[in-house]
């Protein structure tokens, strides 16, 4: 990775992924880091966020003068939610979705045109429009509170990754294979864009493009923060390194139960959000040996110091205990899909909007963020 730098001794930068319901974990991590830090300002230069990462991303950067009161403010709307604020799941909207894509396939699509998603989200553009002042970002940006914010998404019409960012005087746009930077006045579209998980929500139009979920195509996850001037990043994953339970064993002598539908979109949401954060933090770390070894070897490219947050909990595990809390509508669609039970937990931990689970996240993610109290303090501290 590479980027222009200056004299300045450190520019922490923050990377939070996607994940859906499970971004409640980054809450809780940045409420213990604030903790950790008091009396401090917002302690990140610059911020990236992807899917649902680019939720809370948008909140602390329109409000990096009072970075405080932003993961209060967060936090409340975290603990809070319900799934009806997020989606239409009323039996009327369910059913009405349900109708739309049985017409489509018996038609071919000639009467009634496909739908473009599962669920409407609608409810969950309102909520944000009331929480995010873009205003703010101009503010802070202007007042040194903050050096940038990107939101990535992906272009329909390209395949292209995007980080859409938004930042001080001298941060160049940049161009490499399958990705992209653009600087842009970033509004709710950019947001909603980034958040359009492929199939359950629709994609959004900028410009004279549809664009969807960040992650898709994000091959080097950690490369914008690097671009954008970042000089050390603490990235805040939403899946544990090591499965924490393992898979329901058939009785023996039956034949296990092929996965459905829900089961296996819950797996492919596991890949979608995290496999390509684990291969570019791993690639940076090879990177940086070299760095460290023969500098003259990688012209243009420098040390980045990493941390990784990860829940010390797997969410699917928490999520288990928490599936009756679902809207009734929601869990008969992962009953029809094959997954009502454990089965259905990967996927559920992904759509679980529901405070009852999502304020155990937030616990889950402080208690982590004071577990690795040294390793956080190190990574603000020491010298670059």
């Amino acid at each position: 990775m590479s980027a222009a730098t200056s004299p300045r001794s450190q520019r922490p930068g923050l990377v939070l992924t996607g994940g859906g319901a499970r971004a409640a974990y980054q809450v809780g991590v940045l409420k213990g880091l604030a903790q950790l830090l008091p009396g401090r300002a917002n302690p990140f230069h610059v911020i990236v966020g992807t899917s649902a990462g680019a939720v809370t991303a948008a909140v602390l950067a329109s409000q990096a003068g009072r970075w405080r009161q932003a993961i209060a403010q967060t936090e409340q709307v975290w603990a809070g939610f319900t799934v009806e604020q997020v989606f239409e799941v009323s039996a009327g909207a369910m059913i009405g979705s349900g109708l739309h894509w049985l017409a489509s396939l018996v038609t071919g699509g000639w009467l009634v045109p496909p739908p473009k998603a599962l669920f409407d989200n609608t409810p969950l553009r309102r909520l944000l429009a009331r929480r995010i002042d873009w205003r703010g970002l101009q503010r802070g940006l202007q007042a040194g509170s903050l050096q940038a914010l990107a939101l990535c998404a992906t272009s329909y019409a390209t395949g292209e990754s995007i980080a859409f960012f938004e930042a001080v005087p001298g941060v160049e746009e940049w161009t490499r294979r399958q990705h992209q930077g653009r600087r842009i006045s970033l509004t709710l579209d950019h947001l909603m864009a980034s958040l359009a998980v492929p199939m359950l929500f629709a994609p959004q139009l900028l410009g004279d493009q549809y664009h969807g979920d960040g992650a898709m195509r994000q091959m080097a996850p950690l490369s914008p923060a690097a671009h954008l001037g970042a000089t050390r990043l603490l990235i805040i994953g939403v899946r544990p390194e090591e499965q924490s339970s393992p898979p329901p064993v058939s009785p023996v002598g039956s034949v296990p139960a092929a996965p459905g539908p829900a089961q296996l979109l819950g797996y492919a949401l596991n890949s979608l959000f995290m496999d390509q954060v684990s291969a570019d933090l791993e690639q940076l770390r090879r990177i940086n040996q070299l760095v460290s070894l023969a500098p003259a070897s990688v012209a243009g490219s420098r040390h980045i110091d990493t941390l990784m947050m990860v829940p010390s909990i797997d969410p699917a595990v928490i999520a288990q205990r928490h599936m009756a809390s679902l809207p009734r509508t929601l869990r008969v669609l992962l009953r029809v899909g094959g997954a009502s039970d454990v089965r259905g937990a990967e996927l559920a931990s992904y759509l679980m909007f529901e405070g009852v689970y999502t304020r155990e996240l937030i616990a889950l993610g402080y208690a982590d963020a004071l577990r690795q109290r040294e390793q956080l303090l190190a990574f603000f501290q020491r010298p670059v």
